[in-house]
């Protein structure tokens, strides 16, 4: 197993995690490992398609396409 060590934490947030394993009742360390294992332990899989297309290239901007022009609708056949 490995370790870490976190400096500069601020007072507020250690205070909060304190609070937060009492209520879970279990040590800071293991609260602490709680939170990393459920916000890192799996990676999440991108909701559709287009919003991983999007968060890839958002750092690079957008453009603006032109509205497309649309036609009315064709009738159905008749096969009768």
């Amino acid at each position: 197993m490995a370790s870490i060590t976190i400096r500069n934490l601020d007072d507020d947030v250690k205070r909060r995690l304190r609070v937060r394993a009492a209520e879970h009742g279990r040590s800071m360390e293991e609260e602490a490992r709680d939170i990393l294992r459920q916000v890192v332990g799996q990676p999440s899989a991108p909701k559709n398609l287009g919003q991983a297309i999007n968060a890839r290239f958002a750092a690079l901007g957008g453009i603006d396409l032109p509205p497309t022009k649309r036609s009315p609708m064709r009738t159905t056949p008749d096969f009768e």
